[in-house]
């Protein structure tokens, strides 16, 4: 009978799924994954993400404007003073006001181009400092792209 009752149970061991025997594991939290940094944002705009040219080290700020206050160049501002300190060497911020539109990388596609609603730029090496518009943003055909 000892024999039967310890077959018994080597037989019940070897049957039972392992899930059975790691039901104490389920009940742990889960290891988190560490959260992504937070991406600044600020009234009516948001940055959707920092992309790299190429592998310069050099990096764009890739921003979504509320479509509904697009043309308030006073969101750009905001936007270029919180993102650009007067002490960078090199900063560069492209805007859209739609986010299906924004890049994955830092080359853009025809249509991407075309919805792009401001670039800023400032490469003191280069002694360029810029802020151009579409001509959706300024209508005045000197300053628009």
């Amino acid at each position: 009978m000892r024999k039967q009752i310890i077959g018994t149970l080597i037989f019940l061991l070897l049957a039972l799924p392992h899930s059975v025997f790691s039901a104490s594991e389920e009940n742990e939290p889960a290891a988190q994954a560490p959260e992504a940094p937070k991406l600044e944002s600020g009234s009516n705009w948001r940055l959707v993400r920092s992309v790299e040219i190429g592998s310069s080290g050099k990096f764009v700020q890739l921003v979504l404007i509320d479509h509904s206050v697009y043309t308030d160049k006073t969101v750009y501002s905001a936007v270029i003073n919180r993102l650009c300190n007067a002490d960078d060497d090199f900063c560069r911020i492209r805007f859209w006001s739609q986010e299906r539109f924004i890049p994955e990388k830092a080359t853009m596609s025809v249509e991407q181009n075309k919805q792009l609603r401001a670039e800023y730029l400032v490469n003191k090496t280069a002694g360029t400092k810029q802020l151009r518009w579409s001509c959706t943003v300024d209508p005045d055909k000197k300053h628009c792209f």
